[in-house]
Order: C-alpha cells, then sequence, then structure tokens
C-alpha cells in the first residue's frame, strides 16, 4: 500500500476485504455442503446471490475468525488465509482454499493491531470468525459512496468490482468441484510472515499448527488449481484451491 492512502482508506480497505472473506467463507461451506443446504439462506452481496448460514453458531464462528484474522493482517502479519477441508475420521486435508496475501501491506497506517515481531512458529489455526454474509454485502454495498475526498483517493467501484469477481469465481468453483465425502470438517488457518510470531493473549483464539497442514505451498500429494488473481484498488492478492489427489483422497475418506 502506497504512502498516498490514508489511514482512514487503509481502515476502509481492510473492512472490505474481511466483508469478502465472511461472504466466501459462508459460500464455500455451502457450495461444500458442510452443513445442510436447507441450512442456509440466499441473500445478495456485492450485486450476486450469495448464500449464508442461518445456524446462529456457525455465523458467531465465522463472524469471530474473520475478526481475529483481520488483527494479524492489520499487524501486518498475515501470510495468507486458507480454509482446510478435513477427512471425517483421519482429518487428513482434503482441500485448501487458499487466500494469498503476501503482496498485502506490511503496514495499515495508524491501525491499530495485535502487532507481532521476531521469528517464530509461521501457521495458527482459528477456533472462531466475522461479520455475516448479510453484514458483510451491506458493508460492500456501501463502500461505493464513501469514498474520502483526495487526491490518490480509493476507486471504491472497482474495490467492489474485484471482491465481486473473486466471489463469483469461488462459488463457481466450489459448485463445480466434485463431491467430498460426508461428515467432513473444516478449520480457518492463517500463515504467517517469517518475522512474525504466533499471537499470544487470552482469550486464545489461535493455536499453533504444524507448516504441513496451512502452510503456502501446500504439500506434494495436492493438486492446484488457480481460481483468480485480484485487483481492488490498491489491494491485490490471489486464490487457489490445493486438492488431494483423488488416489490418496480414497485412502483417507
Amino acid at each position: 500500500m502506497t504512502s498516498s492512502i490514508t489511514a482512514d482508506q487503509a481502515g476502509r480497505l481492510l473492512s472490505s476485504f474481511s466483508s469478502f472473506l465472511t461472504v466466501a467463507i459462508h459460500s464455500l461451506l455451502f457450495h461444500r455442503a458442510l452443513y445442510p443446504a436447507r441450512s442456509f439462506l440466499t441473500t445478495r452481496a456485492y450485486t450476486l446471490p450469495v448464500h449464508q448460514s442461518r445456524h446462529p453458531g456457525v455465523c458467531t464462528w465465522v463472524t469471530d475468525a474473520v475478526a481475529a484474522v483481520a488483527a494479524q493482517i492489520r499487524s501486518g502479519a498475515a501470510l495468507a488465509v486458507v480454509l482446510a477441508i478435513h477427512a471425517p475420521q483421519s482429518m487428513t486435508v482434503l482441500e485448501r482454499w487458499v487466500f494469498d496475501l503476501q503482496s498485502f501491506p506490511a503496514s495499515w497506517g495508524d491501525a491499530v493491531g495485535d502487532g507481532g515481531g521476531g521469528g517464530g512458529a509461521p501457521v495458527v489455526d482459528a477456533l472462531g470468525v466475522g461479520p455475516s454474509a448479510a453484514s458483510g454485502a451491506a458493508a460492500a454495498g456501501g463502500l461505493a459512496d464513501t469514498s474520502v475526498e483526495g487526491e490518490d483517493e480509493v476507486n471504491w467501484a472497482d474495490v467492489n468490482e474485484g471482491l465481486r469477481g473473486a466471489l463469483r469465481r469461488i462459488a463457481y468453483a466450489g459448485e463445480k468441484s466434485p463431491p467430498l465425502p460426508e461428515n467432513c470438517t473444516f478449520t480457518l488457518a492463517v500463515e504467517l510472515r517469517d518475522e512474525s510470531e504466533a499471537p499470544i493473549g487470552h482469550p486464545q483464539a489461535w493455536i499453533p499448527a504444524q507448516a504441513k497442514v496451512s502452510g503456502v505451498p501446500g504439500p506434494r500429494d495436492m493438486n492446484t488449481a488457480p481460481i483468480r488473481s485480484v485487483r481492488a484498488g490498491p489491494l491485490f492478492f490471489e486464490c487457489w484451491l490445493e486438492k488431494k489427489t483423488e488416489a490418496q483422497e480414497s485412502q483417507d475418506s
């Protein structure tokens, strides 16, 4: 992020990405059939029809987890965010939906977050998540009208359009991927930059994990399929799917 972006604009960009991530997680939970389809409602975000879980516990989990992720992004510690889907018994990772944030800024202006320093465990798993898909849609819809006047103001319409295109491709990839075994579970993970420490605090929102579970790049027995490179105003990130090879998936499921 360039120095021409104000702290206020940086905060809006982080809020925009957090809303996008919330909607994307709900979408993947639906399209990968991790919960029954009847437990979702249809709403709209970024002018697209999207699916949101109706279960209060799931919505709270997603809300808290995205908030925890946003804190790591705000501090400049996050290298990637991964939604990992696990086999029901072996807990083997079958799919990794990766949001590569290595091009995100190391500083978000005057925003306050959970700082990190020194070297440490590079990967942590989330126990909780952020705003619902409906609230994310409202936040996303309002961004286009809240630009700050200035010589280098952010084009919020471009931000929304970039996130809209990414969300559409993620939903398509989730819908077209082969069905998963029944009773799969999932985790949300953040891979940290080399110079960052795993967050420690009370309550503890993160659990340190081995890099082979959620590191970037993924394990050798995973096939990688690109989803989209996203330019959302000043932000740039990439999305891809890492999937267990069919033979290995059959063995682990």
